[in-house]
């Protein structure tokens, strides 16, 4: 099965990543892979004074420094893994990761915020699932 597993370096992501771990260990065959979604610039103020080369390193650094968690955890697993960055929305980018790259499921955290917090801010897990068509497994 291809997994993506997407994590942000929090704790609720390394709950997805143990999860997947989990899961790897109980005899699924995965193909694991692990994508972190940076925020773009979007700011053209901030396009007048850098570089786009330094924009990219900025995300690859980034990114590296989030994804840096799951991998160690993969790695001392024993498990293979694949990461990825992207930059974009991060909902709509990990659901066209998916669909684009034939993932077969998804599997990341959720904070399980409720209430007036999520009615303000939005729910990343929620959008997720409004622009996805695989299964999704959501970790809390």
């Amino acid at each position: 099965m291809k997994m993506l597993v997407a994590v942000d370096g929090s704790e609720v992501a390394d709950r997805a990543v143990d999860h997947v771990i989990a899961l790897a260990r109980c005899g699924a065959a995965l193909d694991i892979h692990v994508l972190n979604v940076r925020i773009p610039v979007e700011s053209g103020h901030v396009r007048l004074f850098v570089h786009p080369r330094d924009l990219e390193d900025y995300y690859r650094e980034e990114g590296l420094a989030e994804l840096a968690k799951a991998a160690r955890r993969l790695d001392e697993a024993g498990l293979a893994h694949t990461d990825h960055i992207a930059v974009g929305h991060i909902a709509v980018t990990i659901a066209r990761y998916v669909d684009e790259r034939g993932f077969d499921a998804l599997v990341m955290g959720t904070h399980g915020r409720g209430g007036l917090r999520k009615m303000l801010m939005g729910s990343v897990a929620q959008h997720v699932l409004l622009h996805i068509a695989r299964p999704v497994t959501f970790v809390k």
